[in-house]
């Protein structure tokens, strides 16, 4: 097989698997303890409900859920994620809402 015959097939992969990730994205507003509250970029990052949240000119917030309402939280600076210590809990009174059980800090997206 030669290349050209490879390359079109992998270039059609790679585009529908950025546009996939792109789709996803949507405008939201969000709320941290550490930012306050600011439009930001709402991505889900897995079937479970893990997510991202991004805007310019702060951290990149992400949470991974571990199990039904509980999830462990990472926040992005520039080049690594850093985890948060704790647990993140859904907030039973507020939907958008995960509160960190060492902390009490917030993260919300609505």
């Amino acid at each position: 097989m030669r290349w050209r015959e490879v390359r079109t097939p992998l270039t059609i992969a790679a585009l529908c698997a950025a546009m996939t990730g792109a789709a996803d994205a949507r405008p939201a507003r969000c709320f941290t303890t550490d930012e306050g509250s600011f439009q930001c970029d709402f991505r889900t990052t897995d079937r479970d409900g893990s997510f991202e949240i991004t805007a310019p000119g702060k951290p990149t917030y992400i949470l991974t859920i571990s199990e039904k309402d509980i999830a462990f939280g990472f926040v992005n600076l520039g080049s690594r994620n850093t985890p948060l210590p704790g647990r993140y809990l859904r907030s039973k009174t507020e939907r958008g809402c995960w509160v960190n059980d060492t902390t009490s800090a917030k993260i919300c997206a609505y």
